[in-house]
């Protein structure tokens, strides 16, 4: 992936939020530059302001496009820091399955351990869990079973909304870990996108919307029209009111 398609969603006192394009890890992996590198590069040269320095405040998988917030400065790293680590950040992600679900929408609950071949598992119990609201909705067009996820996170595990949509039989599209490898490797991307946040710094509320995620599935009409059915305030460009919050 090019540097060039990190581009700057908001930046304000405090804060410092871009577009991760999908395919880039967050740390650098072999050969392959991390993004906040590829940030800091782009700073040096002037294709992205401003030349302060960053610090991370949570991360994207690999595989996943959208919203990566940082802070600018240590005070703001450490208020960022604690409002992701104590779930006080308000997130929603936009996924496709082609897989029919359990359940068109809910809430997803149960403690998240270490498989094989870097998975996780969902379990059962729920001493420490995990915890996922999604709401679904047919995407009309050529692709039968076609199904968008508004999802929101209410913990911050690694690979939550993956592993919960697949324990609702319905794996995320174009997933090599949690769906079929042979048919993942059929698509252009894994569809999973971090389109809308929102969190209090100081005294001030940010928040920020990204609707413009690459691959081909949600460049269709079909993904557009099941957006505004799903969730029409954020098709709108608004954050999804507050009875989705809960």
């Amino acid at each position: 992936m090019s540097a060039s398609r990190i581009r700057l969603l908001s930046r304000g006192p405090g804060h410092f939020i871009v577009h991760k394009p999908p395919g880039i890890p967050f740390h650098r992996t072999g050969k392959d530059p991390g993004v906040l590198e590829m940030i800091r590069e782009m700073q040096e040269t002037g294709e992205l302001a401003p030349s302060e320095r960053l610090f991370p405040v949570h991360r994207l998988d690999r595989v996943t496009s959208g919203i990566l917030v940082f802070a600018c400065g240590r005070a703001a790293a450490n208020e960022l820091g604690n409002a992701f680590r104590h779930n006080r950040v308000e997130k929603y992600y936009l996924a496709l399955s082609d897989r029919r679900p359990h359940k068109k929408q809910g809430l997803v609950v149960g403690d998240m351990e270490r498989g094989r071949r870097g998975q996780w598992i969902l379990n059962r119990s729920t001493n420490n869990p995990a915890r996922t609201r999604f709401w679904s909705h047919a995407v009309p067009g050529q692709r039968p079973g076609l199904r968008l996820y508004l999802v929101r996170p209410l913990t911050g595990k690694t690979h939550q909304i993956r592993v919960a949509l697949k324990s609702v039989g319905a794996p995320i599209l174009g997933d090599p870990q949690y769906s079929r490898f042979d048919l993942a490797r059929e698509e252009d991307r894994t569809y999973l996108h971090a389109a809308a946040i929102r969190f209090r710094l100081g005294e001030s509320v940010v928040q920020t919307i990204d609707l413009e995620p690459e691959g081909r599935e949600f460049a269709t009409e079909g993904f557009e029209s099941a957006l505004l059915a799903l969730a029409p305030e954020l098709a709108r460009g608004e954050l999804p009111a507050d009875s989705r919050s809960g």
